[in-house]
């Protein structure tokens, strides 16, 4: 596996860019993952946009966006060749730290493979394993959130 040099995650709305985090979005979810592609594009202007870079590369995306309930991270998707590299802890990291004050209750909707990593920052399981897309998932909430 090659060294990587410099890990880059930022917030994004040039439409060059958006078109970056949607390539990467469609090949992780849409061509390796096979979800139906009219359920991956929904919600875009509503949310906020992330790219992460790897060496001026991009390599993964993923999106917040406020809803009915609370602040709901999205759509965290990293090529396959940058994988194992940290890419999807600097990706949470950087949406947590870029939410607003008020995001008291911040949930997502978490593949089972990743379970793990959303439990590093926090997160708990709190309803059963449901499908969503064809993948299994589990909704996990924010541990600070979970009183509210």
């Amino acid at each position: 596996m090659p060294e990587v040099k410099e890990i880059q995650v930022k917030k994004v709305s040039d439409p060059a860019d958006l078109e970056k985090v949607f390539a990467i979005r469609r090949e992780v979810f849409v061509v390796e993952q096979d979800c139906p592609p009219e359920l991956e594009w929904e919600f875009e202007d509503e949310s906020v946009h992330f790219l992460a870079k790897v060496d001026g590369e991009p390599a993964g995306a993923c999106r917040w966006r406020k809803t009915d309930k609370g602040y709901k991270l999205e759509r965290f998707a990293v090529l396959a060749k940058f994988r194992g590299f940290g890419l999807g802890q600097a990706l949470v990291k950087t949406v947590l730290e870029d939410l607003p004050e008020d995001a008291t209750y911040v949930y997502l909707h978490a593949q089972i493979q990743a379970v793990g990593l959303y439990t590093k920052f926090g997160f708990e399981k709190v309803e059963p394993q449901f499908e969503e897309a064809g993948i299994q998932h589990y909704k996990m909430v924010k541990k600070s959130s979970l009183s509210l």
